[in-house]
């Protein structure tokens, strides 16, 4: 891997005099051993960071501290590429080292660490591992994964009470971006869009899981663990994108499911974001983009009942997804979270109703849908949604604030 260039130099220098300022010399004194060549000071250095980063909330750690951090991996993956062995293990190490930079680090090297790991990619050899018949089975299964849940009367004995009884989400079919912006953006309403990403490469290079894998495997990600983000047994990992690939097709036990949930990997992993497209949509009201998400899971992720505060296309680029939508002015019957941290989430479970807790639940109207592959849904900001994968699944959200705000009303 190359030497660091003079910009690069700059801005490391500058770095180190603010870390110093904060009394980071320890840390200061094993990043200049690391840029000499030592690779005990610079892992030395990532884990100062490290416990810098976890020292209190994380709204409260400096920008200063999150950019050492990404100097440190920076420096680690550097050295590792240049260790004597330069074997398969130093080479992980070194894209663990990058990914978590990008993951946990500023933005000061952000360029640098994805230049680094262009490098590593450029230069590592393509191929999958293991026979074609063993390919051959594993895509068979990942496609079966993707197609369950087809019939509407499986898919509603695992559905909340009451699903798809109500009034349903309209459905379109490549509606202009006039239309959209007449009849749904600037009125508030919810609406599925089919007919508009079937030209993405997502829609079909995604099927092969041997793509994904030769794409991303080697990359660490950060994923939930546990039925979802509000129960007491939910916890987070970081593992490899092929380790979640392997966990997705063997995972049968709620407590165990594990989703790549709102995660901006398109960001992290350049080759994937070649696979997808901004939907024009997103340009409404003088739009501008706030985060693009990956949401991936196997059948059985859910997402609890909650709002978000921006405009919302979500894409469905494989699998299918039930979502069940509450309007935003019944919020107060919704039993929102008191806790700042989850107040846009609610505390009624759908999947099992307390009504004696939550009587006013009980006959709220919704509208609901099966989100198919390959459909869009908009949703409006503050609507609450709740969303469980019917199959293996595969959606990216696109969040987006406008200058021009809805009027509301239908």
């Amino acid at each position: 891997m190359a030497a660091a260039g003079e910009g690069e130099a700059e801005r490391v220098s500058a770095l180190l005099r603010e870390i110093t300022g904060e009394g980071g010399f320890a840390f200061v004194a094993s990043a200049e051993k690391a840029g000499a060549g030592d690779l005990r000071a610079a892992e030395a250095a990532r884990e100062m960071a490290w416990e810098q980063l976890h020292s209190g909330p994380w709204s409260e750690v400096g920008t200063a501290w999150r950019d050492a951090y990404a100097l440190a991996c920076l420096n680690v993956a550097r050295l590792r590429t240049h260790a004597a062995s330069g074997g398969d293990s130093d080479r992980s190490a070194a894209l663990r080292a990058l990914d978590m930079g990008l993951i946990m680090g500023g933005n000061l090297l952000r360029a640098d660490l994805e230049a680094a790991l262009a490098r590593i990619s450029a230069e590592a050899c393509g191929g999958s591992e293991g026979g074609e018949g063993v390919v051959d089975k594993e895509n068979q299964r990942w496609r079966e994964a993707l197609d369950r849940n087809r019939d509407i009367a499986d898919a509603l004995k695992i559905l909340p009470a009451n699903s798809l009884s109500c009034k349903k989400v309209e459905r379109r079919s490549c509606i202009s971006l006039e239309e959209f912006i007449c009849n749904y953006f600037l009125r508030d309403t919810p609406v599925i869009i089919s007919g508009t990403i079937d030209h993405w490469p997502a829609r079909t290079k995604w099927k092969d899981i041997e793509y994904l894998k030769k794409i991303a495997g080697d990359r660490t990600v950060p994923v939930e663990v546990g039925k979802n983000y509000v129960c007491s047994e939910w916890k987070q990992e970081l593992i490899t994108f092929s380790q979640f690939l392997d966990r997705m097709s063997s995972t049968v036990c709620p407590s165990n499911l594990t989703y790549l949930a709102q995660h901006p990997l398109f960001e992290q992993i350049k080759e994937l974001s070649e696979d997808i497209i901004v939907p024009e949509y997103c340009y409404a009201g003088g739009g501008a983009l706030q985060s693009l998400n990956a949401w991936f899971g196997p059948e059985g992720t859910v997402t609890p009942l909650h709002h978000d505060p921006h405009h919302n296309i979500l894409a469905q680029v494989l699998g299918r997804k039930y979502i069940r939508l509450y309007p935003a002015f019944i919020a107060e019957d919704l039993y929102p979270h008191t806790e700042t941290m989850l107040s846009n989430t609610s505390q009624v479970d759908l999947d099992n109703i307390d009504l004696k807790e939550f009587p006013r639940v009980e006959n709220l109207e919704f509208i609901d849908c099966i989100l198919e592959e390959g459909d869009l849904l908009y949703i409006p900001p503050k609507w609450w949604h709740y969303v469980r994968s019917l199959s293996t699944s595969f959606s990216v959200s696109f969040w987006w604030r406008a200058a021009v705000q809805p009027s509301g009303g239908s």
